[in-house]
């Protein structure tokens, strides 16, 4: 049986991913907070309201031995969690979001040796999403206008989401193009008339929204909405659960959640497609 172990064990997702072990019967060997944390020393199962499962609230995963970590913490701690995963050998999967350029390449180089999944959001239904993007943004082209909207609760400390930068990410491929060249994350004022290929970014934050994203493609006469809507955080929690038992099976490389669900279907000989594409 696979060890899961568990970091941001005392938060939302941490949480949220304890309560998805006990339901499909996966054990939770180790669970941590950082150093400072209000809840080092307290039994992760009641933290999570599942009862005590007799795994404590660490501070520092190092000498810790599991087979895969589950992470959505920060930036900098997501990498620190990789170094002691590289040197346990352990898999990782990675939920955390506002990767840095330093942050992608530390984890990129890491995935020579150690198995990695990561991936702004865990949610199958989501992943569905991204690849009805990747073919309404082909067949559409630059010919519809298209907005991401995107609504998070109150203490979500990164905008636009990392998923909707995801879905960005893949409305630009899509087109031939790079959402450097294309996004449109402010206008304020006279902004002037709309560029032609422009992916356009909305933020709301607000109460407590679990996550919403909703793209729009404008095109004279119509318009396509592709929409997600999620209730709790239950569906993330159970597809990095998903992600930790694939990854289970292998030595090393780099993936992302459409790998895990199988819905990158290529030719053998075709370049492998990174996460971060």
């Amino acid at each position: 049986m696979t060890s899961i172990a568990v970091a941001g064990a005392a938060g939302r997702m941490g949480r949220a991913i304890v309560r998805a072990c006990r339901d499909e019967g996966v054990a939770v060997s180790h669970a941590f907070e950082r150093h400072d944390h209000a809840c080092l020393g307290a039994d992760v199962g009641e933290l999570a309201g599942v009862g005590a499962l007799g795994v404590t609230v660490a501070a520092d995963v190092t000498g810790a031995p599991f087979d895969v970590l589950v992470e959505f913490t920060d930036p900098d701690a997501t990498v620190s969690h990789l170094d002691h995963c590289r040197a346990l050998g352990a898999g990782i999967v990675i939920g955390t979001t506002g990767l840095s350029d330093r942050h992608v390449e530390r984890i990129a180089a890491a995935a020579a040796a150690v198995p990695i999944v990561v991936a702004p959001n865990m949610s199958v239904g989501v992943n569905v999403v991204l690849n009805l993007l990747e073919t309404t943004a082909r067949v559409l082209a630059d010919d519809a206008d298209v907005e991401i909207v995107e609504t998070h609760h109150r203490h979500k400390i990164d905008a636009p989401s990392g998923t909707a930068l995801k879905m960005g990410e893949v409305v630009a491929a899509a087109r031939g193009g790079t959402l450097a060249e294309f996004g449109v994350f402010a206008r304020h004022g006279q902004v002037g008339p709309r560029p032609r290929g422009a992916i356009g970014f909305a933020t709301v934050r607000a109460g407590d929204v679990v996550g919403e994203h909703r793209v729009l493609f404008a095109s004279k006469g119509e318009r396509v909405e592709i929409v997600h809507k999620a209730s709790s955080r239950a569906n993330f929690a159970r597809g990095a659960l998903r992600a930790a038992r694939w990854l289970a099976d292998r030595d090393s490389g780099l993936f992302d959640m459409r790998d895990v669900l199988g819905l990158k279907p290529q030719a053998a000989d075709a370049p492998y497609r990174s996460p971060f594409e």
